[in-house]
């Protein structure tokens, strides 16, 4: 497992998290999952992990909600964005807001897609099955950036 990059999932609700993490285990992912609570701490997270500090691994996924406390999600894609070694990791946003301008403000951000968070837990279950089979299986991670001295 231990070549296994995890998937971050940055959601403030702990209701949705367990949705999550339920659906994730009976899809059968295998990555490691960690879970971050807020814009800061998902960007501090980020940020160990790409000086491997305490086993941190840079993930092969995040999932991020835009609703957060500290820092929003829009700003913490701008950020990730900003940063070279940061700039090209696979951002998925999963939200419960389905307006044009929330779309749009991630998306320029640099949001890699955009799921409006399925109610029923079927629907979500499935929803966090396909994006994992894509962007876990499917998706070939771009090359990692020449590190500079």
């Amino acid at each position: 497992m231990a070549d296994v990059k995890p998937v971050l999932v940055v959601e403030d609700n702990p209701d949705d998290e367990a949705l999550a993490l339920e659906a994730f285990r009976r899809k059968g992912i295998k990555n490691p999952v960690v879970v971050v609570r807020d814009g800061r701490a998902a960007i501090d997270w980020l940020l160990a992990a790409l000086d491997g500090k305490d086993g941190k691994r840079l993930p092969a996924l995040i999932l991020l909600d835009i609703k957060l406390p500290l820092i929003g999600g829009v700003e913490v894609l701008r950020r990730l964005r900003a940063h070279p070694r940061l700039a090209m990791l696979p951002v998925v946003v999963l939200s419960t807001s389905s307006e044009a301008r929330d779309l749009r403000d991630c998306y320029t951000a640099g949001a890699n897609a955009y799921v409006v968070k399925p109610v029923e837990f079927a629907a979500f279950q499935d929803a966090v099955g396909k994006l994992t089979d894509f962007w876990l299986h499917l998706n070939v991670d771009p090359p990692e950036p020449p590190v500079e001295i």
